[in-house]
């Protein structure tokens, strides 16, 4: 296992609000149902509108040269909603066999053009796909929306379907504070652990691939929030 940052080009999301939106159990039941109101409603409840823009292109080429990827290559995104990551490996390596599940029924039938067809509906602890068919599997944002022993077997999954070549990245906090800013802001994550707690995870499920942390800090110039990792996905 190594850690590494894949996501570094991701930009830095700033995240204003007059108020910690995950305190009302409204904004949290709604973005519960990776629907409309997650992925096109109103920040509040999820991303306020998940729209492609090019924004993964550089971290789908930090992923290709990270993993040797070629074409031919087949590699899973899960967790893909719109499936732009997807889009952008396929643009930076074309000839990659890329494929995709999400939990959310919506976001796949909104999919890029690009992607359809390639997409499942499924969830990460129970991956429909054969033993060691993907040179690479990632899985960004989104085992933490389960518990601990969903996490478990999502990274059990993950490690059976590409031995020691997945990369995976949970919300992690170092401090009371970022603990703190996480509550106020997050609305779909069950389990949210130090990095050391998460690495100890890693290792009684067995995960072999790269990982890597999604943490916010307090903006002091801003007064509100500040993902120092895209904390968006699947937030």
């Amino acid at each position: 296992m190594a850690e590494i940052n894949l996501l570094r080009y991701y930009p830095r999301a700033k995240r204003k609000m007059g108020k910690p939106r995950s305190l009302d159990p409204a904004n949290r039941e709604a973005a519960l149902k990776f629907g409309a109101e997650y992925f096109d409603g109103t920040r509040e409840q999820g991303y306020g509108g998940y729209r492609y823009d090019g924004r993964w292109v550089p971290v789908a080429r930090d992923i290709v040269e990270h993993f040797g990827l070629k074409p031919g290559d087949r590699v899973l995104d899960v967790g893909c909603a719109k499936g732009f990551l997807m889009k952008d490996l396929m643009a930076v390596c074309p000839g990659l066999q890329i494929y995709g599940l999400d939990i959310s029924e919506y976001a796949l039938r909104h999919c890029e053009a690009e992607v359809a067809g390639r997409v499942v509906r499924g969830t990460a602890d129970r991956l429909p796909f054969a033993d060691g068919c993907f040179e690479a599997v990632l899985c960004i944002n989104v085992i933490h929306n389960l518990d601990r022993n969903r996490c478990i077997a999502a990274l059990r999954e993950i490690e059976r379907l590409a031995p020691s070549r997945g990369y995976v990245q949970v919300d992690a906090y170092h401090t009371e504070a970022e603990r703190e800013i996480f509550l106020g802001w997050v609305l779909t994550a069950v389990t949210f652990l130090k990095p050391e707690k998460w690495r100890a995870l890693f290792a009684e499920a067995g995960y072999k691939g790269d990982y890597y942390w999604t943490i916010l800090e307090a903006d002091p110039a801003w007064n509100d929030f500040n993902a120092c990792d895209p904390a968006s996905a699947n937030h």
